[in-house]
Parts: C-alpha cells; sequence; structure tokens
C-alpha cells in the first residue's frame, strides 16, 4: 500500500549501495518508511500486520549478515498492537541483532504521547534502543490535502504533533534517556520551539502538563537532515540541537539518487559548522547510537 499522491519507488540492495558509493556513504540504517505494516492492520485478521513485520525484520537481518559494514536496520514494529509490537521488538534485538526501531508519528488516530505507547517507549529507553520515529498520513480523514502528497508538506508538521502530544503528555521527561531519532530536521519543530513554551500561557490547565524546560527537552531528541540539508532548514535545526544531536540522512530512495547527491552536498557546504562538527553530524553521532556498526 503506497502513501496518496507518493510515486513508489523500486529498491535494491545493489542500487542502494551504488547511490551510497557514489556519495562517500559508508553505511545506511535502512527503515521502513509510512505506512509501515499499518495498512495489514485488521481486526478480522490481528496477526497479519505482526507477520509482515517479522517478514521486513527477518529480511533485514539477512541483508545485514550478507553486508554487515554496510547496511543496519530499525526494525519494523505493528505499534498499532502495543503488545505485539514489545513483543517484536524483543524478537528483532535480542535473536535478529538488528540496529533500532522505526516507528510512525501516529497509529489509529493515536499520537506517540498517547498512554498507550509509554510502556513501548519505556522499554526501548531501558534497553538504550534507538528509536527513529517517520511521519505518516495525517489520520484525519476530512483534513483538506489540496490535491497534493501529504508527504510535501504535512509529514514535517505530523512530526511535530507527535512530539508535542509527547512534551505536553509528559513522556520525554519521564524517559529522558530515549534516543528518539525525529524526521527532516524535526519538521517545524524548530521554527516552532520558542512558541511550545507558551502551553500554560495559552491555556492554563498545560500548567501541570508542560515541562519545566520545554527546549531543553527538545534538545535531548535526534534530528536527522532528511531532504533538510540546505539554507533554509539547517540554521534553524542548528539554533535547536547541538551537533551531537543531528544525524545525516538522506531519503532515498523516496527522494531519487540525484537528491542524495543534492543533500550530500547541502550538508558538505553548510558553513555553520566547524569540520569537528560535520565530522559528528556525518559519522560519529551514529557510531554512538549504533555500537554494533562501530565495532564493525
Amino acid at each position: 500500500m503506497a502513501i496518496p499522491g507518493v510515486d513508489y519507488p523500486t529498491w535494491s540492495p545493489e542500487e542502494s549501495l551504488e547511490v551510497m558509493d557514489r556519495n562517500g556513504i559508508g553505511t545506511a540504517v535502512l527503515s521502513i518508511t509510512a505506512p509501515g505494516v499499518t495498512f495489514l492492520d485488521d481486526d478480522a485478521d490481528p496477526a497479519a500486520a505482526r507477520r509482515m513485520a517479522r517478514t521486513v525484520n527477518e529480511y533485514f537481518a539477512g541483508l545485514i549478515e550478507s553486508h554487515p559494514d554496510r547496511f543496519g536496520a530499525f526494525a519494523v514494529l505493528p505499534l498499532s498492537d502495543p503488545a505485539a509490537a514489545k513483543d517484536e521488538l524483543g524478537y528483532a534485538i535480542d535473536e535478529l541483532k538488528l540496529d533500532g526501531a522505526g516507528v510512525l508519528t501516529s497509529y489509529r488516530g493515536r499520537y506517540l504521547g498517547d498512554p498507550a505507547f509509554e510502556p513501548m517507549l519505556a522499554e526501548l529507553a531501558d534497553r538504550g534502543v534507538p528509536v527513529h520515529v517517520h511521519p505518516g498520513t495525517p489520520p484525519a480523514r476530512d483534513l483538506a490535502t489540496f490535491d497534493l502528497p501529504p508527504s510535501l508538506y504535512e509529514f514535517t508538521f505530523e512530526t511535530t504533533r507527535t512530539v508535542a502530544s509527547l512534551l505536553f503528555n509528559g513522556v520525554l521527561d519521564r524517559l529522558p534517556h530515549l534516543k528518539m531519532i525525529v524526521s527532516h530536521a524535526g519538521g517545524t519543530l524548530p521554527f516552532l520551539a520558542k512558541r511550545l513554551t507558551y502551553g500554560p500561557t495559552i491555556g492554563s490547565y498545560l500548567a501541570d502538563r508542560a515541562p519545566a524546560d520545554v527546549i531543553a527537552t527538545l534538545r535531548r531528541l535526534y534530528y536527522d537532515i532528511a531532504m533538510s540539508a540546505n539554507e533554509f532548514s539547517l540554521p534553524a535545526l542548528q539554533k535547536l540541537a547541538d551537533p551531537e544531536r543531528i544525524l545525516y540522512g538522506s531519503d532515498f530512495p523516496f527522494m531519487p539518487a540525484a537528491h542524495t547527491t543534492e543533500n550530500t552536498a547541502g550538508f558538505a557546504e553548510y558553513d555553520g559548522w566547524s569540520e569537528k562538527d560535520r565530522a559528528a553530524v556525518g559519522r560519529s553521532n551514529a557510531l554512538s547510537l549504533f555500537p554494533r556498526l562501530a565495532r564493525s
């Protein structure tokens, strides 16, 4: 099942390795984008999404076995069923030795700050497993899309929505060691960071729900720069996040190989970082998050 309005690409390990080699990328940590396995969410067959997640994760493990220094992977979790997702996480990390977990911004209309998901996030935090959050199509079916693909602009808002839910439900402060990576320079978070501090001013009922320091909480997140290594996005992200919390990303193959070249050039040419910062964003931050890759 494809994202509405999006041209679904083909992908192969060989093509990915070719694009990586062409752009000086040593290792790619693979993930499944929206809709993940949610297109199989079906009360008539509640195990369908679990089976597909297992199939994908075992494929990832085989690919890593064949190319241990070139590929890592975020395990697919069927988070519409949090109990099943916890079981799959155990298998993917303990048995398959995958490098992290991949989740979407919402499931069945519930964003990640929903209490149903906190046990899963707590498990990830306790294990020290990095979790990559990728946006999906907004759950509101009556939302005007202007006949445009949601990934063009709505994905950035979905990232913001799910982080706002995590902030104001206290999840990020209860799980300060959670290694959460948000996509696309955090969506609109760098632009809205200060505005989010005004929650209790706008609605006094938020006084007991707002983090004591919204900006400090946002700065604990990690941010990838897929589709964002440009002169508009990077300065705003740099104001919010320390270089140690920023990771290179490409968005290949949903963005074509030419964009990987463009994003890599934008990353290399951005003049707001020192060479030490650039090395951190491009390599050492990832190695600190993914110990298997650091060992290999």
